[in-house]
Formats: C-alpha cells, sequence, structure tokens
C-alpha cells in the first residue's frame, strides 16, 4: 500500500490505514484541530501515546477519545493499522462525558464509545 507525501496514511471516508511498512520517522508528532474519537477496526502492536504519557496498545475495539490540541503520535505495528475517525462536537453533547487522563473515553452512550 503506497503512502502520499504529505501523509504517513490513505483516508477514505472516515477511515485511515496506515501501512505496515510505513516509515517510522514519518509517525510524527501532532495534535488535531477538533476532538476525535478514533475506533481500531484491526492492527497488531501498534500504539498511540499522549504528550508526556507511556504508549498505550492499541487493540481491536477500542476507542480512544484524543482531544483538540492534545499532542500525539501513533507508533507502528506489525500489522496495516486501520481506524475509524469519528469528529466529536463536544459543546451539542447532552451528557456528562468525562475522559481519563490517559485519553480513554467514558462508557456513555452519546459519543458511541
Amino acid at each position: 500500500m503506497g503512502e502520499n507525501k504529505i501523509n504517513p496514511y490513505l483516508n477514505q471516508d472516515n477511515i485511515r490505514t496506515f501501512s505496515k511498512d510505513v516509515d517510522p520517522l514519518s509517525l510524527v508528532w501532532h495534535s488535531d484541530r477538533e476532538d476525535r474519537m478514533i475506533e481500531v477496526l484491526e492492527g497488531e502492536g501498534w500504539k498511540v501515546q499522549l504528550d508526556n504519557r507511556l504508549p498505550l496498545a492499541l487493540v481491536k475495539g477500542d476507542h480512544i477519545f484524543i482531544t483538540k490540541g492534545k499532542i500525539h503520535r501513533v507508533l507502528k505495528g506489525t500489522t496495516d493499522l486501520k481506524i475509524k475517525i469519528k469528529n466529536i462536537n463536544l459543546i451539542n453533547m447532552k451528557c456528562n462525558c468525562k475522559t481519563c487522563e490517559c485519553g480513554v473515553s467514558c462508557d456513555c452512550t452519546c459519543c458511541n464509545c
């Protein structure tokens, strides 16, 4: 699977795929402009690391909440990684969702986690 010159992944709708052959140096620290819920669809050995935190394993079925502006990166695994990204508008949420410091969301139903 190829990758473009700007991003180390391919986007198709709200599904993002990272190749197992991606250059680990292209997986840079960054932040997002919106709050996001990430669902891990497939992938082995991949991790996400939030600023000033130890890396967390990404496991199929995991839902991870990443706050707007939170610096983070993905660490390469052994198979392709496929994730589903849902931008979240917290202003319109009707519950008191909480996110623990590690970035993992609560089990409420308002954000499909």
